[in-house]
């Protein structure tokens, strides 16, 4: 069983029953949200050992987060608790067609304190993989340090780092500091996963050959791109750019967590020993399966459920 180590924050998600603006609804549905964590569920139910790092208050929605981790299988060890801060949460209302609109709560919680000092006895040598995505750098300064701590410690030990820009413009200090920091970030990683959108903030460019030369240049070993309906670009230095076409979706349910599926698919398949184009299709399925629910990891499968899914819609 292969081992990763993932670092982020869980929030309380409260999802609206009826349609409309989130300060006109009513009812609400409970479960838990987080990129990190909705990648850390698909691995672990993918049968992966999954190292979860995080910080947590003292509260309901810490609590209820705590058990949900324990439901999924991750391994607890370094979860934190902060006597001085909440557990972050969000709003998610319900639309009949396109993305949800997100309300954050999220400024000062527990997991915006977590510092070196809270991740440096975290051995990164014994594990196999290390995921980090740009959301946590951009929650405070001393997350941002850790964040930069911990991949400096994985690259000098060895170990193999996966990064997703995941591009979160509102909770950056400014946009001049998010490509600053993310470029900075991707030059530790062996594989990086920007979309397409996001080449075009973060090296000015949606062109996918343009693309993953940036971050090739920069010692990645492989560039996967996201590219939507179009499917994946899959960039290995010295090779040529293969495109994996996606999987076709009848009904988009929920966008929201696709971009953290793809990466599951991405890690699984790194894993299990397979090419870097069998791992474009796993991120594609992943990535198309999740938008079909409405919830934010729900549609993450097992084994046999993406396996299945392969075999009858490839």
């Amino acid at each position: 069983m292969a081992s990763v180590v993932l670092i982020g924050e869980p929030m309380g998600l409260f999802r609206a029953q009826e349609f409309g603006e989130v300060k006109d609804v009513y009812r609400f549905n409970r479960s838990v949200a987080g990129a990190e964590l909705n990648v850390g569920i698909g691995l672990s139910r993918l049968e992966h050992q999954v190292k979860y790092v995080t910080k947590l208050g003292k509260d309901p929605i810490g609590e209820h987060i705590l058990d949900y981790l324990y439901q999924e299988q991750l391994d607890t060890r370094h979860v934190l608790f902060s006597d001085n801060h909440e557990t972050g949460l969000m709003l998610k209302n319900k639309v009949s067609s396109g993305d949800p609109v997100t309300a954050y709560y999220r400024r000062c919680s527990a997991f915006t304190s977590l510092s070196v000092e809270d991740i440096e006895n975290i051995d990164v040598s014994t594990v196999d993989l290390l995921h980090i995505t740009g959301i946590p750098p951009a929650v405070s300064q001393s997350v941002r340090e850790a964040i930069f701590y911990l991949m400096k410690k994985a690259k000098a030990a060895g170990t193999f780092i996966t990064f997703d820009p995941n591009l979160r413009p509102t909770i950056w200090e400014s946009e001049e500091t998010m490509v600053l920091v993310l470029n900075e970030l991707a030059s530790y990683a062996d594989v990086v996963l920007p979309g397409v959108s996001e080449g075009k903030t973060l090296m000015g460019s949606e062109n996918i050959e343009e693309i993953a030369d940036f971050y090739l240049n920069q010692g990645a070993k492989v560039v996967i791109t996201k590219s939507g309906a179009h499917g994946a670009y899959v960039t290995e230095k010295d090779k040529p750019t293969v495109n994996v076409k996606g999987f076709k979706v009848k009904k988009i349910v929920d966008t929201v967590g696709a971009g953290d599926g793809f990466a599951v698919g991405i890690i699984h398949a790194y894993l299990s020993g397979y090419s870097w184009e069998q791992a474009a299709v796993y991120a594609n399925a992943i990535g198309s399966m999740q938008v079909q629910h409405a919830g934010d990891n729900e549609g993450l499968p097992t084994l046999s459920k993406l396996d299945s899914y392969i075999a009858n819609n490839s």
